[in-house]
Parts: C-alpha cells; sequence; structure tokens
C-alpha cells in the first residue's frame, strides 16, 4: 500500500513539473527580453541627446564647459537607467497574468486525478479491504456460523417452498444446529412433497433420537422398523441403530450394523469413518463385551499437552450412601456444537472416586472427528449400579457444559436418575 502511494506522489510531482518548470522559464525569458529593450532604447536617447550636444557645441551654442556638464548629466541619467529594474506596476501585472494559467492547470489536474480514481480505480476495495468481504465469517463463532447457514437455508425454502432437496437439506442443517424439532417438521415436509421414503425416516429418527437425549424410545425405534422395511440397507436408519448399540455396549449388533452399510457398495458414505468405528468396536469386544476403554489401559499413554481434558471426580455427600465399590463410573466427551457424538470416553470403578481421569485422543469412540479437532466439549459422568452406559434409575450423573480442550474442571456426581 505504502509503494502505491508512493507512486501516486510521484505521478503528481511529475504532472506539476511540467506545468510550472516552463512557467517559470517564460518569466525569466520576458524579464529578460524586458530589460534587453529598456537598455537598447536608454542608449539610443543617451546617443540622440549626446548628438544634439555635439551639435550645439559645434554651432557655438555651448561653449566647452557647459558642454562637458551636460554630458556628464546625461551619463549620470544613463547608468541610473541602467541600474533600474523596470516598472514595479508593470511587473506585478506580467506576473498576475503569468501565474493565473498555471495555477488553474494544477487545480485542474488534481480534481480530475482524484475523480477518475474514484471512479475508475480501487477507491471501493481500499475503502473495504479484500479480507472482510473475501471471509464474512470473520470473528464469528462456530454457533453463529451455523445460524448463519440455517437462515439460509431458510430463505431459500421460503423462495422455494417445493424444492424437497432444500428442505432435506435445510433439516440435516437443524440437526447440526441442535433444533431437532424443526429437523422433523423439516424432513416430514420432504415426506409431503416426495411420499415416504427410508432415506427421509431415517435422519427424522436421528433428531428424534438426539432430542430424547440419545435414549431409544418406542417411538423412534418404530421409525427405525418403518426404514428398514423399505431399505433394509438404509446409511442414515443403520449409522443410528449401530450407535444407539455401541452406547448399549452391544457391539455385535454395532458391528453388524455398520458392516452393512460397508457390504451395500453406496458411494455417499464415509467408508473411513464406518471402518475406524467398526474398529473401536471390535476392541471394545475383544477387552470385555460389555466395557468400555479402562481409564488405567490408558494413563500410561496420556501425555501433557492442550489436546487433552482432566477432569476431577467426585460423589456428593447427599448421594455418597448410594454408591457401592461394585458400581461403574462411565465419563464421555462430547463437541457442544453439531451432532452430540461421544469424541471420547474411558470407565473407572466406584470405589477409586474421588479421583482425577484425563480424555484424549488416546481414548476416542472411533470415526474421524476427535477430541483434538474440537475446542470446547461437554463432559457426562454416569454411575452405573448395573454396568450399562446408559442412565437407568437408581444411577447418578453428573454433567459439566461446556469445557475448553486442554483445560481442566471438577465434576460431581449429584443428580438421582429416577
Amino acid at each position: 500500500m505504502t509503494t502505491f502511494w508512493i507512486f501516486i506522489a510521484l505521478v503528481v510531482l511529475i504532472g506539476l513539473i511540467m506545468i510550472w518548470v516552463p512557467h517559470f522559464r517564460q518569466k525569466k525569458l520576458l524579464q529578460a527580453e524586458e530589460s534587453g529593450v529598456r537598455r537598447q532604447t536608454n542608449l539610443e536617447l543617451f546617443a540622440e541627446r549626446l548628438a544634439i550636444l555635439e551639435k550645439e557645441l559645434k554651432d557655438d551654442l555651448l561653449d566647452q564647459v557647459e558642454f562637458e556638464a551636460l554630458k556628464k548629466e546625461l551619463e549620470i541619467n544613463l547608468l541610473q537607467d541602467m541600474k533600474q529594474k523596470g516598472d514595479d506596476s508593470l511587473d506585478v501585472e506580467i506576473k498576475s497574468k503569468t501565474a493565473l494559467w498555471p495555477a488553474f492547470m494544477t487545480i485542474c489536474l488534481l480534481a480530475v486525478s482524484g475523480y477518475f480514481y474514484q471512479q475508475l480505480g480501487a477507491y471501493n476495495e481500499l475503502a473495504n479491504p479484500p479480507s472482510q468481504a473475501s471471509n464474512p465469517h470473520q470473528g464469528m463463532d462456530p454457533a453463529q456460523i451455523m445460524s448463519q447457514r440455517v437462515q439460509i437455508m431458510e430463505a431459500k425454502v421460503q423462495a422455494q417452498p417445493d424444492d424437497s432437496q432444500a428442505w432435506f437439506s435445510l433439516g440435516h442443517a437443524y440437526i447440526s444446529a441442535n433444533q431437532y424439532d424443526k429437523a422433523v417438521a423439516a424432513f416430514d415436509k420432504v415426506m409431503e412433497l416426495v411420499g415416504t421414503q427410508a432415506e427421509l425416516l431415517g435422519p427424522k429418527a436421528t433428531a428424534l433420537y438426539y432430542k430424547a437425549n440419545q435414549q431409544m424410545s418406542p417411538a423412534i425405534q418404530a421409525i427405525i422398523d418403518q426404514s428398514l422395511a423399505l431399505d433394509p440397507q438404509d446409511p442414515s436408519t443403520l449409522l443410528l441403530v449401530g450407535m444407539d448399540a455401541f452406547f448399549t455396549a452391544n457391539y455385535n449388533k454395532a458391528i453388524n450394523s455398520w458392516q452393512m452399510i460397508l457390504d451395500s457398495d453406496r458411494n455417499d458414505v464415509d467408508r473411513t469413518a464406518l471402518m475406524n468405528a467398526i474398529e473401536s468396536a471390535n476392541m471394545r469386544l475383544g477387552e470385555n463385551p460389555d466395557s468400555m476403554p479402562s481409564d488405567a489401559n490408558h494413563k500410561s499413554d496420556i501425555t501433557s499437552n492442550a489436546k487433552t481434558v482432566a477432569i476431577e471426580i467426585s460423589i456428593s455427600p447427599e448421594l455418597a450412601d448410594k454408591v457401592a465399590d461394585t458400581d461403574t463410573v462411565f465419563i464421555f466427551a462430547r463437541a457442544t456444537q453439531g451432532l452430540k457424538v461421544p469424541l471420547a470416553a474411558t470407565k473407572i470403578s466406584a470405589s477409586s472416586l474421588p479421583t482425577t481421569i484425563t480424555l484424549d485422543d488416546s481414548t476416542s469412540m472411533g470415526g474421524d472427528v476427535t477430541l483434538s479437532s474440537v475446542q470446547e466439549v461437554e463432559i457426562i459422568a454416569v454411575l452405573s449400579k448395573n454396568g450399562s452406559v446408559k442412565p437407568q434409575s437408581g444411577d447418578l450423573k453428573g454433567t459439566i457444559k461446556a469445557i475448553k480442550v486442554g483445560g481442566n474442571a471438577a465434576l460431581t456426581l449429584d443428580t438421582l436418575v429416577q
């Protein structure tokens, strides 16, 4: 930017030089010409008067003394005229007349340059830097970006209410924005337009599942059954079935559901994420059919870096009498933005409480989304009486709504599940 303005200054300076240098040269020439004319005139007058005096001397009208005196007076007057610079009023008149034109040209040069630059140049780009225009999401957090995307999609379906694809995309955007009721309504609208299909029932069941805090209900199961009856290999439905089975430690069912998606040879699925999820389920199955990764197995792998979350877990004194040493505590970390999918998890024995556990990528639940890939997570801890991940009546629960990855916090099991 500095180089640009230096270039502009040089161009303007060259223009001013081209205007004013000829002006000053012309002024000097006029003064020199005026001085030469005045000198020549004075010399001619001196010669004429001297010739008159010499004639009068010759005609004896003057004697020698008078002649010499008058001649000397003429010489003095000539010298005085030669030393004079000329008529000051004439100089002022010439100066005022000659300076007016270059001054007018200077004003025109600056005015025309400014006008054309504003109209044809990059004035608007300088007033509004390109970095801001090319990055409309600058300074926005993920929630604000998602809200903006939802608003854009809502405007699109309002303009084209019969566009089924727009409604379908809006439904998925609502799920990412945790607006599950609106997501269900959007998928219902698509089914009104194109009919009931498995690829629409699966996302609808997923929205209801997240709305129920990842708890399977008869109504959700009915939608899943309807979807699989229409298409036994529908990816969105099988993903939901596998995810729920994984959370309930039914790893064989999770593996079978996800493997069916891979065997369908569909091109619209993330095969790498599915294979990672199946591998994670096989690891859990190999360790213990109803277990999750133990914290003791991971402590040796934990490194002190900014991609971990340290949680100090304790039990509320009011609920301490409801805890047995045989109880198991499950701890999950899931993203606060987008889909509420667990990113990392571990388990400990209730007999070790209070204690501090660390979640990192080594406690990943599988898939391509890891703890280190997000900035903030929600922590959920469940003290289970029967070894199930899902809270049951009589279990204890505690949550941390939000914690920055790389931070630490205290979590108290202070809620009795009814």
